[in-house]
């Protein structure tokens, strides 16, 4: 894909998600031949196409219909100091701009794949935005410490660099749900970290134990499959449910056969030729499912009942998940029907007994993994998908109402009338 129609798109997610405004953000990329392409000064973030994108030649003349941003200088300074970075993203999201006005720095351990993803993380000092001093801050922070590929912009925002304008995406989105993930805890309570060594078993985790096999089918039902995962997947992404850097989905297709979406594939671009076949407990041939295969094989084999599973990070339900707050669905009817009672699994526990995990699902549809993922169950896609919706509203209103009030949850009587009308739990 063209630059201008990388950064066309990637400007455009990143608009439609909620973390940049109108006017707000730039994103650049350098092309092989040390050309700038950058989003244009002064047009709608929004609404960019290709033709929108400006060039900024090796020699420095310009190229486009539209002046390059304002921020130029600092995307200049940055691909100078740092030759192997590839993709510059500036913007303002809100939940990073909250600890840049603070004067903090998120701390990525709230989550197991964000130190991996993010690596450390900056503070440059504040000076006028497109001013040749700011790059030079920015610049420099980058210089002294050769490990960062993103910095938090004093009383401004974030910027990051990456490999490439998909790497460089993948640790924006993941640092701002990190930073999301600590304010929706802090509301609700104190945030749990995880350790050096919490963080090394999710490392470590891809499953080796598991065969591969050849001669692959794919017939029709299977291939429905496949689309129909990628379809949800986008969507998920689309509404803030998962990110680039996680988020699993898996269907089963016969008795205990399924399929998974694999690792270190960006969510967003997920495609049904990504998409992993596990059959009589084997991996299809050259692909690396998720890190959670394991455990949805287990699900699936103790649970006939459940035919698809979806595990992912939602900015809400990830406060629950690293605070030791009970998350109580006995909110409305909707989310207790949907939900039931939610418990709660340790982060240790969730490494230590698979098959205890996998026998949660035989009494509740939804388990919260602390500082991991939420976890959901049902007997299509779209029914577990809309558990997952229902689940992290729920969460959203819980926290939106934890600064005016304490929760006034559904009675054990009327929990009772909802079991009886809707034909749910025990």
């Amino acid at each position: 894909m063209h630059p201008a129609e990388q950064i066309a798109l990637v400007i455009g997610r990143i608009y439609r998600s909620g973390l940049t405004t109108t006017s707000g953000g730039n994103l650049s990329i350098m092309d092989a031949n040390g050309d700038i392409w950058i989003t244009p000064a002064g047009i709608d973030k929004g609404s960019l196409t290709p033709a929108d994108i400006v060039c900024v030649k090796a020699d420095g003349t310009v190229v486009g219909r539209h002046k390059p941003s304002s921020e130029y200088p600092f995307h200049s300074a940055l691909y100078k100091m740092r030759p192997r970075m590839r993709s510059v993203i500036h913007a303002h999201p809100p939940a990073l701009v909250t600890f840049s006005i603070v004067h903090q720095i998120p701390d990525t351990s709230i989550i197991p794949q964000a130190r991996e993803v993010c690596g450390p993380v900056g503070f440059a000092p504040y000076d006028v935005p497109g001013s040749l001093a700011l790059g030079d801050k920015i610049a420099n922070e980058f210089k002294e410490h050769s490990e960062y590929k993103a910095v938090i912009m004093e009383n401004h925002g974030v910027v990051l660099c990456g490999t490439d304008i998909a790497d460089a995406y993948q640790r924006f989105e993941t640092l701002e749900l990190c930073a999301r993930t600590i304010l929706n805890a802090r509301i609700l309570g104190e945030p749990t970290f995880l350790t050096e060594d919490q963080i090394y078993r999710h490392e470590i985790a891809q499953p080796t134990d598991l065969p591969h096999f050849m001669n692959v089918t794919y017939p029709s039902d299977e291939r429905a499959i496949r689309t129909e995962i990628c379809r949800i997947v986008r969507r998920a992404c689309d509404q803030g449910l998962m990110c680039s850097s996680y988020g699993t989905a898996s269907v089963r297709w016969h008795d205990n056969d399924f399929l998974i979406t694999p690792t270190n594939v960006q969510r967003w671009d997920i495609d049904p030729d990504d998409i992993v076949q596990i059959k009589n407990s084997m991996i299809e041939a050259g692909k690396k499912p998720s890190r959670a295969v394991a455990l949805h094989q287990e699900i699936y084999r103790r649970n006939p009942k459940v035919n698809s599973i979806i595990m992912t990070q939602s900015p809400s339900l990830m406060g629950y998940c690293t605070t030791d707050v009970k998350f109580n669905v006995r909110t409305i009817p909707e989310s207790w029907i949907f939900l039931q009672d939610v418990p709660k699994v340790s982060y240790d526990e969730r490494f230590k007994n698979i098959d205890k995990l996998a026998d949660y699902f035989k009494t509740y549809p939804c388990v919260l993994l602390g500082n991991d993922s939420v976890v959901v169950t049902g007997d299509s896609l779209l029914n577990t998908f809309d558990k997952l919706e229902v689940a992290e509203f729920s969460a959203k209103s819980l926290i939106m109402a934890a600064p005016i009030g304490q929760l006034h949850p559904i009675t054990d009587e009327e929990v009772e009338d909802l079991r009886v009308a809707f034909h749910v739990g025990k």
